[in-house]
């Protein structure tokens, strides 16, 4: 039976970053590939991927992002300590993260330009990407007063 466009699709991309096409890989890859550009915890992945039927352990799922990040088919964004999203668009871009409600967005690349900011890098050496991440938080409401200390 010949695959479907889709899974056609998922196969060759993970064939194209070296990686062995596995159960689990191309039902992972159908989540994380499937709808656009998106940013995941490998949490949230784990619940999809249960959710559709998919049984994955969740150290699986770790491993398969950590491949496919080291595979150059996924960009990992660090927002603080032991907090990290896996994001489906790799090209340079930067990333405003809402911190009440977790969610991660995308600043398009050419929005915030630090050329001009940067300190030349050592001798033998070349920047090769810079990471912003923008912290956001909600504003209070105009009837809410703000408790100041």
């Amino acid at each position: 039976m010949p695959a479907v466009p889709d899974q056609k699709r998922i196969l060759e991309r993970l064939a194209a970053a070296g990686l062995r096409p596995t159960r689990q890989r191309i039902g992972l890859s159908s989540l994380l590939f499937g709808s656009g550009h998106r940013h995941v915890t490998a949490e949230h992945l784990h619940g999809e991927a249960l959710a559709c039927g998919l049984r994955v352990s969740l150290a699986t799922v770790y491993n398969a992002l950590h491949q496919m990040t080291g595979a150059g088919m996924l960009r990992e964004v660090v927002v603080e300590a032991g907090r990290f999203y896996f994001d489906t668009n790799t090209s340079a871009h930067h990333h405003f993260f809402h911190e009440e409600s977790g969610l991660l967005t995308d600043v398009p690349g050419r929005a915030i330009h630090l050329e001009a900011l940067l300190p030349p890098p050592p001798p033998g050496t070349r920047v090769k990407l810079v990471d912003v991440v923008i912290r956001l938080e909600k504003l209070p409401d105009e009837g809410q007063a703000v408790l100041q200390c």
